[in-house]
């Protein structure tokens, strides 16, 4: 199995590339550890699809490839990671998982519990959650990249998000599950509505039933301590639906990794 690389650069940059190029710490790597050469052939990605690439030109900051014929490639899933913001260590581990298990975009979301030195600092931990992503679709052997967001409030992610089918992660759900959620056609479950401090029924059938598989599903994961019960209506204003992974409590990044799994299950079945 040819090893895989993800371009830094390549041309045309519209539509299949036929030449391509890795630059900075991906080209010291082939160039001094791996000792490329001229004629050698790797498996290269460059926007979005996935080459079989010779190598013509060696340099430590420059690799240069000839693409030649396109290689089959898993899509990635149509899954959009809203990942509250937690400590920086188990954040980090929740991309790289999410990035393994195929999610398509992640946004990191500042929510009134993530705690405020971490907002402060997560404007500057982009970048380097961004190269976490690369190296994980590196390691992983993903044909793409996901788009990793700015740190973002949660006001502002909820405004621009337009995915078909919205999915919430809360604490205050205790019978919808997950699973039923994604792949039941028909629901009778009922939900509590903060509003009236009532059971109501679930808002779920007219989501799911205008759902298809090619569109997007966002899932959103809180910080520690959960969401806010203002979140959570507010989540409600723009149509999520609330679910839960079941009985236990789990850390944020447990949550994370099971919800795609799961998703993952319903998506590709």
């Amino acid at each position: 199995m040819r090893r895989r690389w993800i371009a830094d650069t390549w041309s045309p940059q519209s539509g299949h590339p036929t030449h391509a190029a890795l630059t900075g710490e991906q080209a010291d790597h082939l160039a001094r550890v791996l000792r490329a050469q001229p004629g050698q052939s790797y498996d290269v990605v460059a926007n979005g699809f996935l080459h079989r690439g010779e190598i013509t030109a060696v340099s430590e900051t420059e690799v240069l490839f000839t693409l030649h014929e396109e290689l089959q490639a898993d899509a990635a899933l149509p899954i959009h990671l809203l990942l509250a913001v937690f400590k920086f260590d188990r954040f980090e581990w929740a991309i790289e998982k999410a990035t393994e298990l195929g999610v398509t975009r992640i946004t990191p979301v500042l929510a009134q519990r993530t705690e405020k030195h971490l907002a402060l600092a997560s404007e500057k931990r982009a970048a380097r959650w961004r190269r976490i992503a690369l190296e994980s679709a590196k390691q992983s052997r993903r044909s793409d990249v996901p788009q990793l967001l700015d740190p973002t409030p949660l006001t502002a992610a909820l405004a621009r998000e337009s995915a078909s089918l919205r999915i919430l992660l809360s604490e205050t759900e205790q019978t919808l599950s997950l699973a039923t959620a994604l792949g039941t056609p028909h629901l009778d479950s009922e939900m509590w509505d903060l509003a009236t401090n009532s059971r109501v029924p679930h808002p779920s059938q007219s989501y799911r039933d205008g759902w298809e598989v090619e569109n997007e599903l966002s899932l959103a994961i809180g910080p520690e301590g959960g969401w806010t019960h203002e979140e959570i209506s507010l989540f409600a204003q723009h149509n999520w639906t609330a679910v839960t992974l079941g009985p236990r409590i789990l850390r944020a990044e447990t949550a994370a990794i099971a919800a795609i799994a799961i998703a993952a299950s319903q998506l590709i079945s």
